[in-house]
């Protein structure tokens, strides 16, 4: 399943880049699957996208949770909350 990968804001300072383009060998996965094998690449990736840091990922333009399913071709987001004031 091909899937292109946007970071954002810190995410994307942290790991050195704005896009990438990933070929998943599996028929389905879920978006904290997704994570899970993006946190097992190491270090920046393990910081950036950790489970214990609070951070939001939308598919094709809408925020969606953990247990969303992938679909071919997707476009997946990651990025950490936005505060402001």
């Amino acid at each position: 399943m091909k899937l292109t990968i946007k970071y954002f804001a810190s995410i994307r300072e942290s790991l050195g880049m704005a896009q990438e383009t990933l070929d998943i060998d599996a028929p389905l996965i879920t978006i904290s699957g997704l994570r899970d094998r993006l946190i097992a690449r190491g270090l920046p990736a393990a910081d950036a996208l950790h489970t214990s840091r609070p951070v939001r990922v939308a598919v094709n333009h809408e925020v969606v949770a953990g247990t969303f399913v992938l679909r071919q071709d997707s476009e997946v987001a990651f990025f950490p909350p936005v505060t402001g004031g």
